[in-house]
């Protein structure tokens, strides 16, 4: 059960000031750029890993970012929060070199796919309660259902909503709410970046939000950006 990894790839990237709940590493593999975290600036770094919710804004006038998204109340997430030290909410990347240090990869290359499976790699195999697997699949093969409820859930299984609910974080380190919402995002933004002629309200409702609202503010949540602006200054990289 992989955790949800969005990989994007920005282009002349200027965000405003904010944070989102993911675990979220910028990386540039050509040209330096500026950061600011908490109020600190950053000049000419190569990349950082920041924490959930921690404000921030960022300035690449040029070039390429590659940024990674992860889900935090997953296994990955829980292992990106021990490589923080102390107080620190981000850490900085001055060099490619320290980047590769940082994860450990292979050779001294940026390449996001070598980072991104060099830490899958590094997750432990978990063996699930076949009910978890249960709901996992129920989740992939429904998510755009807009009725679904804990009761749904624990009818499937056999359990109730409380004992199911404790059973699935235990497990996978998400609830179950938080688990069907970053389902529906991953479709959501899989959707709004590989088809850009389909309209972000069509999205919305295919995918099981109420309304573009809706995904407008979850998006916004998890991310720090409305879909409108993944949908014209993005490329996909890989949705995990």
């Amino acid at each position: 059960m992989n955790p949800f990894i969005l990989a994007l790839q920005a282009r002349n990237l200027t965000v405003e000031i904010h944070h989102h709940a993911a675990y979220q590493i910028v990386l540039s593999n050509d040209v330096p750029f500026t950061s600011t975290f908490s109020g600190t600036k950053h000049d000419s770094i190569h990349g950082f890993l920041i924490k959930p919710h921690v404000p921030h804004f960022c300035v690449a006038e040029k070039g390429t970012l590659n940024v990674l998204n992860i889900e935090p109340y997953s296994t990955l997430g829980l292992q990106l929060a021990g490589k923080f030290k102390g107080n620190m909410d981000a850490v900085v990347f001055e060099s490619p070199t320290e980047t590769n240090i940082f994860f450990e990869t292979p050779k001294e290359s940026l390449d996001v796919n070598t980072i991104i499976d060099t830490l899958l790699s590094k997750l432990p195999d978990v063996a699930y309660d076949e009910r978890v697997t249960k709901i996992v699949e129920y989740i992939k093969a429904n998510y755009f259902k807009s009725d679904i409820t804990p009761q749904t859930f624990a009818n499937l299984v056999f359990l109730s909503p409380s004992r199911l609910a404790s059973l699935f974080k235990e497990q996978t380190g998400s609830s179950l709410s938080k688990y069907l919402l970053w389902t529906r995002l991953r479709q959501a933004i899989y959707i709004t970046l590989t088809d850009k002629d389909r309209s972000l309200t069509d999205i919305a409702y295919d995918t099981g939000f109420y309304d573009l609202p809706q995904l407008n503010k979850y998006m916004y949540e998890m991310f720090g950006m409305p879909p409108k602006a993944l949908k014209y200054s993005s490329d996909l990289i890989q949705v995990y």
